[in-house]
């Protein structure tokens, strides 16, 4: 077990005196100290090892577990550089049937977990002495240690079973392991998981998955874990959570499924029985995790389905016989849930016996039981099973339908259990209908008029977005099929309620389209479906119409929708509709059924409103006088006008009536009048009644508020002859006839109502002055008493502003109309002036222009006016108010700014005035009336009355400039932000004077917002991506150029924290920067600095998981900064040549490319960097390479691009795989056309050579195989540093870096032949240690070519010993395998014995032991290596030819082998 190594000895014990918490101070730095310094002194380590061991297992009390866990830590970092001395110490300390200490336990776990390869020698002898101790672990801390230790160990194998690949020692299979684990797994589950201990219990069972995942892969282990099946299933009785025992069985289950070895038959009744329980009774309190068991008990039975699908059924409908819900329930669901996963084993057989389980339970009333049976009857038909639900399971699903719809239509308003649930079970039943008649053909007959029937009855409006789904998919099936059964009619249509019954139906529903989830869309997809059968003349303006308003209700929302805009696009549709049946009774059946719809819906409510408008416009559009008569007159009868909705709603529907049946409409009401006057006894009103004579007055207010509807509504040539006679005096006569209405009584409502339709015809004497009176009664609601609260003042506002400013503007010709609007304009100022008097603070007006701000953006120009000089009244009201609060200013500032450029010039005028209250506002010392900025305002205000926009935008900008030398420094963050957001609110004029606003107070006053950048930018950046015009846009670059000027690296650290791919705009803004050549270079230098700061050390993994994280999330993925420098670089003038700092941006960029192709530390184990590489880099990996070629166009020469293009380089070094060959073939060129560079390239890449970075440190050390054949290192004085830090480069643990170094220090024969004996004794150890190279034969490879070139220039005595060691080596790859290893081997071996001298006999001896290999490697399969093995008559026959001297300096192999290899 000691592997040779003397026995530990104690190591000499701490101070008594020195306290835990300094102790475990002192073993942290010791850690630290060791990952810094890897390897240490070895008598050092064994001291620190011997005390690090019994400080751990010296426990006494419980502080003293702090100290042994740091202890066991740091002999963890300890084995990283010196695993066999720790493991000794702990190999010490675990004997068989000696009960080990418990760190020790807990340290060798975490040793396997931190060394995987090296622990893997250990493990079987390991787990061979803890299964001696199992039985001597009676303590539960104790079990639980072995349990996570196991647990440990288990994940240790499976990592090394998947990765055993990349160990360095001897392969050892599954079976080294097996049969150790298999007696802890039987003791672990027959007498630990027996315990009491709850805590004991959960750890053996935590520590069973990874050990089953070992054990269950091997067949006859496997049978052997059947048989403890029984004890797990008996833990579910314990206090364990249900949830891990669960979990086993599942693993356990699922493998014998893939491996075609189930369960014993024996065992499947307690199976079933157990998992059962587990779904059907109620979990414990203490059960935190039920909802994850019943999830995973369902994958168990869906495992045993698979096994045994037969014996599953039978359990499951012995299971239906008992009454019990909850069992009925349960079984149903795991029926469901395994009919759901497609089980291929499921024969007709099988799935008979899951139909009686099924209809085992069809009788029961209970809801949850509906509820399972209902969803198994829709799985079996989504799962392909429809034949299965033919019959039975269509009755039992419309059985539920009638049912549940029934009760549902006549419960009382309760939230009740039993309500729920059956509300429940409606819902389930349609989700079924719609997945059966979507999936089961052949179900027209059953179906079809039953759904029909609810659609038109129903009101439970949940219910129609399926039944619409449902009827939508049954005509889609019949008008495939073309059935001719006895849902189909006469001309084979499937029969419907009468057409126009049901598009009244539908059209009404459809004016509350989010009601319920998808209605709206839903039903017109069904009347898409039956256009052919609703109205064949309408069907091709349908297939047109519909799917437009499908279209606007999928792009919106409920909370998006605009009600009025919805409703008259119905309207529209309606009315186009109706034109296709123009010369027919078609319209007049519609009204009629329109109007006995009337009494279906309550008031108030959506679809009665939009009824009354679809039965007015239905109406005008009827052919026959006197039937759109006895209509109306039904109509008038039936409506309850002591309900204002009623009343309002009759009175909308004859007035739309009267746009194309004014005559009939008249008509009927001098008749209905006239009814009236006969006798009161015999009014058919059923709200006029003796019991209330005030009924009287209102049905007579109706009556002139009809006459009035219909003068607003009918066409103006129609009204001129009727005005006087037919409806001016009838509206005289009833005023006069009946008391006037109290207007206090009609309540803000009332008031609030706009004034009637402005147009011409409506504008007559008569009308004007009630106009004039409408628009007066604005100003009334301000003074009622009490007063409104302030929600009601701003809800005022809104609806008085909303009357008045859509308006469009008077004519010139028609001064009583200007009057009109003169007096409203007049009216809304006073009532909004009144409403501010009462909330005359800074938070009223902050509410008030808020409500104005939508106007003050309107594409209208006239609201835009209305709205600004609005806006100018009521700051002239609020001057003597509380001064503004801070932002008030800048924010209201920025939101008029652009008005200054607007088209009218009246705007343009109000917006200076305006700005000159806001500036009186600002309480500043003096008074705007008596300054020079007044007068200076003013005369731009006169100027403004020119039409030439270049000149606006000039004065615009005189306007900025007052303003920026008036504003506070606290407000121009606020006042910029504002002018921003302006940006796309309105027209192009207005974003322009948006952006000269905003560059005029960069300039004045960007040098006061140093803090304020970030801001600015980061608001400038949202906005940038929405203005598309270049008059706007460029000017919004410049401002961020005005930014960067003042406050270079500020705006570079924001626009650099953009994320990648950089958008189009961020690379804009990078264009615009480089345009000025200095301070393009500014920025790349900048850049440069950042990238070589960013290049920090990271914290070293310690473990095989710390690897692959780091690889996984390895540094900046996301810097910007390379592409960055590629677009700048690019953007800048073509002359600028870059000639000063191309190395430095060269350098830069390839360090870039470096991090991205493989950013991980030198740290890391040997020749992980190709193993480990999974992150998604390419496309930084792109940008990069094509900033590198940009960076490299502008410096070097058209042919060394060429060159570079014509050797594949840039798809090399895209490609992971090849980054290395790319890089090195990219050195060779660059060193080769730019060595003027030479020195100053050296000096960059110098410090690479010891990075801590190994793709950087490999990048620079491919470089320097070229710069080592360059004298300028030895002439310059950098040799020595150089050739130190490759001789490191040689010893490193990656073999990638060592074949660089290597062949980095073979050159030095090239660049200073006269330095090689100066440094033999560093080269010569350096290259000895590399032919005896444990890993790569590459690396020897290249040894020998180095060894090829340098030996020649050394003396005989500087070869001492070496000659005797190279010249066996070389003899002893004579054999190889490796072609290359036979070659350079042979070639070497050759130019021995050119260099034999003194070594003659030696040599000689040498070359006789060779003699038969030399011979057969004449046939060779190689062709070199066989033309080098010709039979040599004298030692010079074997190194003096020119391919020899080719192959020995350039390397060249056959193929396209790897650079670096060869």
């Amino acid at each position: 077990m000691g592997h040779g190594l003397p026995s530990p000895t104690p190591g000499p014990p701490l101070p008594p005196q020195i306290s835990i918490k300094r102790k475990v101070s002192i073993y942290t730095i010791l850690q630290g100290i060791i990952q810094q310094e890897g390897e240490l002194d070895e008598e050092c380590v064994q001291t620190l090892v011997n005390l690090a061991s019994r400080e751990m297992r010296e426990i006494q009390e419980i502080e003293d577990y702090l100290l042994a866990e740091t202890a066991s830590d740091t002999l963890v970092a300890l084995s990283r550089n010196h695993f066999n001395l720790v493991m000794y110490e702990l190999q010490h300390h675990l004997k068989p049937l000696i009960l080990t200490d418990e760190f020790v336990l807990i340290t060798l776990a975490n040793l396997a977990n931190a060394n995987v390869f090296e622990f893997m020698p250990y493990m079987g002898i390991t787990l061979a002495t803890i299964f001696t101790m199992l039985r001597l672990a009676n303590g539960a801390k104790m079990r639980q240690v072995f349990c996570s230790a196991m647990e440990t160990f288990c994940e240790a194998i499976q990592f090394y079973l998947k990765h055993w690949e990349d160990s360095v020692y001897p392969i050892m299979t599954g079976e080294h392991f097996m049969n150790k684990l298999l007696p802890m797994y039987r003791h672990f589950v027959t007498v630990w998981l027996r315990s009491e201990n709850t805590e004991v219990k959960l750890a053996v069972i935590k520590s069973l998955r990874p050990m089953l995942s070992l054990l269950l892969p091997i067949e006859e282990l496997r049978e052997q874990v059947y048989d403890y099946i029984p004890l797990l299933l008996a833990e579910y009785q314990g206090s364990v959570e249900a949830l891990f025992i669960t979990q086993i069985l599942r693993q356990i289950l699922e493998v014998s499924v893939s491996s075609n070895t189930p369960v014993p038959k024996m065992q499947l009744h307690t199976i079933f029985t157990e998992l059962h329980i587990q779904v059907c009774s109620k979990a414990p309190a203490l059960q935190q995790f039920s909802s994850e068991n019943l999830a995973e008990v369902v994958q168990c039975f869906i495992a045993l389905a698979r096994s045994y699908p037969d014996e599953l059924m039978k359990f499951f409908r012995n299971q239906m016989q008992t009454g019990k819900e909850a069992i009925r329930v349960g079984t149903l669901t795991l029926l469901r849930a395994v009919l759901s996963a497609d089980v291929p084993e499921m024969n007709s057989r099988t799935l008979h016996f899951a139909v009686k389980v099924v209809r085992n339970a069809l009788c029961d009333p209970r809801a949850k039981v509906k509820l399972a049976i209902l969803r198994v009857i829709g799985q079996l038909a989504i799962s392909g099973y429809q034949e299965r639900v033919r019959g039975w399971g269509l009755r039992y699903v419309s059985l539920q339908l009638i049912l549940s719809t029934y009760k549902l239509m006549n419960r009382q308003e309760s939230c009740s259990q039993a309500d729920l649930e059956e509300k429940m079970v409606h819902k389930v039943t349609m989700d079924t209908v719609r997945i059966i008649t979507a999936s089961v053909s052949g179900v027209i007959n059953e179906f079809w008029l039953k759904l029909l029937g609810y659609i038109m009855e129903t009101e439970y409006t949940e219910a129609l977005t399926p039944i619409c789904i449902s009827l939508t998919n049954l005509a889609e099936r019949q008008r495939q099929q073309k059935e001719s059964n006895t849902n189909v009619g006469r001309r084979g249509q499937v029969e419907l309620p009468a057409p126009q019954k049901l598009l009244a139906r539908l059209l009404v529903l459809l004016s509350a389209p989010y009601k319920g989830e998808g209605r709206g869309v839903a039903m017109l997809q069904l009347l898409k479906s039956l256009h052919q059968n609703i109205a064949p003349s309408m069907a091709d303006l349908w297939e047109v119409e519909i799917p437009a308003l499908i279209q606007y209700l999928e792009e919106h929302t409920q909370y998006t929708w605009n009600q009025k805009t919805w409703e008259d696009k119905l309207i529209q549709f309606l009315r186009n509709s109706l034109k296709r049946t123009q010369g027919t009774t078609w319209s007049l059946r519609l009204s009629r059924e329109l109007n006995h719809q009337i009494v279906s819906y309550e008031s108030p409510s959506v679809e009665k409103a939009f009824l009354y408008r679809a039965l007015g416009f239905t109406l005008a559009a009827g052919q026959e006088a006197d039937k759109v008569e006895i209509q109306l007159m039904e109509l008038l009868h039936k409506t309850d006008y002591g309900n204002d909705f009623d009343r309002e709603g009759a009175i909308l529907c004859l007035g739309l009536c009267a746009r194309g049946q004014v005559v009939t409409v008249l008509h009927v009401l001098q008749e209905f009048e006239e009814k009236i006057q006969e006798t009161e006894d015999s009014w058919h009103i059923s709200a006029w009644r003796s019991d209330h004579p005030w009924r009287r007055e209102v049905v007579k207010s109706a009556l002139m508020v009809m006459y009035s509807s219909v003068a607003a509504h009918c066409h103006p040539r129609m009204l001129l002859s009727r005005v006087e006679k037919d409806i001016t005096k009838k509206i005289l006569h009833h005023y006069a006839t009946s008391c006037q209405v109290n207007l206090e009584a009609q309540g803000p409502a009332v008031c609030l109502q706009p004034p009637f339709s402005l147009s011409s015809a409506s504008l007559q004497p008569p009308f004007a002055r009630s106009q004039r009176g409408a628009s007066l009664s604005l100003a009334l609601p301000s003074k009622l008493k009490p007063p409104f609260s302030l929600e009601e003042n701003h809800e005022l506002m809104e609806r008085s502003v909303q009357c008045v400013f859509p308006l469009p503007p008077p004519e010139e010709d028609s001064e009583q109309v200007k009057m009109l609007y003169e007096n409203s304009m007049a009216a809304l100022m006073r009532l909004m002036k009144s409403l501010l008097e009462r909330e005359m603070d800074p938070k009223g007006l902050q509410e008030t222009f808020h409500l104005l701000e939508k106007w003050l953006h309107s594409e209208k120009d006239w609201e835009r006016e209305r709205a600004v000089i609005l806006s100018l009244h009521l700051l002239q009201v609020y001057r003597e108010g509380i001064p503004l609060k801070s932002g008030q200013f800048g924010t209201l500032i920025g939101l008029l700014a652009p008005h200054t450029c607007d088209s009218q010039v009246r705007t343009r005028q109000a917006t200076i005035d305006v700005i000159c209250c806001l500036l009186d506002l600002q309480a500043r010392p003096w008074s705007i009336q008596d300054t020079v900025t007044e007068k200076l305002l003013l005369d731009i205000k006169e100027e403004l009355t020119t039409t030439d926009m270049e000149k606006i935008y000039s004065l615009s900008s005189k306007i900025a400039k007052v303003i920026s030398k008036e504003v506070r420094w606290e407000e121009l963050l606020i006042l910029l932000q504002s002018t921003c957001e302006s940006l796309g609110a309105t027209n192009l004029a207005h974003d322009k004077a948006a952006v000269t606003w905003l560059n005029t107070i960069l300039r004045l006053r960007g040098h006061e917002l140093e803090d304020k950048v970030p801001e600015i930018l980061s608001t400038i950046l949202a906005h940038l991506p929405s203005v598309l015009h270049p008059d706007v846009r460029r000017p919004l670059v410049e401002a961020v150029l005005l930014l960067a000027h003042s406050y270079q690296e500020t705006v570079i650290t924001s626009l650099l924290r953009q994320p990648l791919p950089l958008d189009s705009n961020i690379t804009e803004l990078w264009e615009a920067l480089a345009e000025d050549a200095t301070f393009a270079r500014k920025i790349l230098q900048a850049l440069m600095a950042r990238i070589q700061v960013k290049k920090a050390p990271r914290s070293s993994p310690t473990s095989k998981k710390d690897i692959w994280r780091l690889a996984a999330v390895g540094p900046h993925h996301g810097d910007p900064w390379g592409p960055t420098l590629g677009t700048i670089t690019m953007a800048m003038d073509s002359r600028e040549k870059l000639q000063d700092i191309f190395p430095e941006l060269s350098c830069t960029v390839l360090q870039e490319l470096s991090s991205s192709s493989g950013p991980w530390q030198a740290a890391l184990p040997p020749d992980t960097w190709g193993v480990i590489q999974t992150g998604n880099l390419q496309n930084k990996i792109t940008l990069t390479i094509k900033t590198l070629q940009g960076v490299l166009s502008r410096a070097g020469s058209e042919e060394m691009m060429d060159s570079l293009v014509s050797q594949g380089v840039w798809t090399l070094l895209e490609d992971p795989r090849t980054h290395i060959d790319g890089v090195c073939l990219l050195a060779r060129t660059m060193i080769l056309h730019v060595s003027p560079y030479s020195q100053r390239f050296a000096q960059l890449l110098l410090s690479g050579l010891d990075s801590e970075f190994l793709s950087w440190r490999l990048s620079s050390t491919a470089f320097f195989i070229e710069l080592m054949c360059d004298p300028i290192l030895y002439k310059k004085k950098m040799l020595k540093s150089t050739v130190l830090k490759l001789a490191k480069g040689a010893s490193h643990v990656h073999s990638t870096l060592r074949l660089l170094s290597i062949r980095a220090l073979g050159n030095l024969a090239i660049g200073a032949p006269s330095k090689v004996r100066h440094y033999r004794k560093l080269l010569l150890k350096k290259l000895l240690c590399s032919l005896c190279d444990p890993i790569s034969t590459q690396v020897i490879s290249e040894t020998m070519v180095a060894l090829s070139k340098v030996l020649g220039l050394m003396g005989e005595e500087d070869l001492g010993s070496s000659f005797e060691v190279i010249s066996m080596q070389c003899r002893a790859f004579f054999d190889d395998e490796n072609e290359m290893l036979r070659l350079h081997a042979i070639i070497l071996f050759g130019k021995l014995a050119v260099w034999a001298g003194k070594k003659k006999d030696f040599f000689a001896m040498e070359v006789r032991k060779s003699w038969i290999p030399l011979i057969l490697h004449l046939q060779d399969p190689c062709p070199e290596v066989a033309k080098v093995s010709r039979p040599p008559t004298c030692p010079q026959g074997l190194c003096h030819t020119e391919n020899e001297r080719k192959s020995a300096h350039c390397g060249k192999g056959k193929g396209k082998r790897s650079i670096f290899v060869n």
